[in-house]
């Protein structure tokens, strides 16, 4: 009798756990969720930066397009304020024309201003600008790679106290520590803070721009590093 009583309470146990287990919210139930920074349709809280010479932008086509102008066309956030540190933020660029940087990225770190720039210095070259007072194709975050003409890059960038992580598509491309580390901004582009995207000689189109607050984990660890990818 007493075997067909434990049997019976520890059936009980693991059945009652499993009904438990499935009241649970998932893992990623608490994690902060994805802003839309762009409607998809208008240029509702962002503005054209007057570099000067700056080409038109328009939406078309679900995307923001920046036509070439003389150097620089971009566009720059004027909604409610945005985190300046712990914070992720993601867009989609592509090269539609032309053969210079198709996102030039400005965001805040803290205080501090710093841009990520996609494809610059003739096409190939992807960094901070600027680190240690060095632009991207002269400091250590500098890498080389080829862009095809009209395709889709999904560009994420991680800001943290501590560091700086970006990604196209799945490729991790930056990752730089903090500590010990000064970044600042070309001053050709202060007019797009405290955020803008800009594109140089080239005409670029964006869209499904968002951000969202990291995690109490994400602030302080990085997430595993990839395996080492050749440059493409």
């Amino acid at each position: 009798m007493n075997r067909w009583i434990v049997l019976f309470a520890a059936g009980w146990a693991l059945g009652f756990g499993s009904l438990t287990g499935h009241c649970d919210p998932p893992p990623q139930a608490n994690a902060p969720q994805w802003r839309p920074l762009w409607d998809g349709k208008t240029l509702k809280n962002w503005t054209v930066t007057e570099y000067g010479g700056e080409g038109e932008v328009t939406v078309q086509d679900d995307q923001i397009v920046m036509a070439q102008g003389s150097e620089i066309t971009g566009i720059h956030w004027t909604g409610a304020k945005l985190p300046t540190s712990n914070y992720e933020l993601s867009l989609e660029a592509r090269r539609i024309d032309g053969s210079d940087f198709f996102c030039g990225l400005v965001f805040p770190v803290k205080d501090k201003h710093c841009s990520f720039v996609v494809g610059g210095w003739g096409g190939g070259v992807v960094g901070l600008s600027a680190v240690d007072g060095l632009y991207a194709a002269d400091n250590d975050t500098a890498t080389y790679h080829t862009f095809k003409m009209k395709q889709w890059y999904r560009v994420r960038l991680r800001v943290t106290d501590d560091f700086i992580l970006a990604w196209i598509d799945d490729e991790r491309v930056v990752d730089l520590d903090l500590k010990g580390r000064a970044v600042s901004l070309h001053p050709a582009v202060e007019l797009a803070k405290p955020l803008g995207v800009s594109c140089f000689s080239t005409v670029a189109g964006l869209r499904d721009i968002k951000l969202r607050e990291l995690t109490a984990a994400e602030r302080t660890t990085k997430p595993p590093a990839e395996a080492k990818k050749p440059a493409r």
